[in-house]
């Protein structure tokens, strides 16, 4: 599967974006999808997940703010930031994983194969 993310762009604090992650591909609903995103000078790390029958997982920091969701039927996966702050700024990658319908949401970088390039999400103060 091949995956590319947009929607990133400059947001003030406390503004919302959404990302979308869209895939090639006939199969996107056998896999189970992240986010992650990665600050200057910082290393990557998880956002938020959602497996194949729609269970999802949150960093701590983003819940209640931050939804993650898919339609399977556009082969899309979005998430959805709300009260953006300026320590959020980072690109955001997504990522996919073939799973059987039974697995939870993954949260570890290394549990993912596949990666898109990601997408420059800037919050200013």
């Amino acid at each position: 599967v091949q995956l590319q993310a947009s929607g990133g762009g400059l947001v003030q604090a406390g503004g919302s974006l959404r990302l979308s992650c869209a895939a090639s591909g006939p199969t996107f609903s056998r896999y189970s999808m992240g986010w992650f995103r990665q600050a200057p000078g910082k290393a990557r790390e998880f956002v938020a997940a959602i497996n194949r029958s729609g269970g999802t997982a949150y960093q701590d920091s983003v819940k209640g703010r931050f939804t993650i969701s898919r339609d399977n039927g556009m082969k899309t996966m979005y998430l959805q930031m709300n009260s953006l702050r300026p320590e959020e700024t980072a690109v955001y990658y997504c990522a996919a994983r073939a799973t059987i319908l039974s697995v939870g949401p993954l949260t570890a970088e290394n549990e993912y194969n596949y990666w898109g390039p990601g997408t420059l999400v800037t919050v200013s103060s």
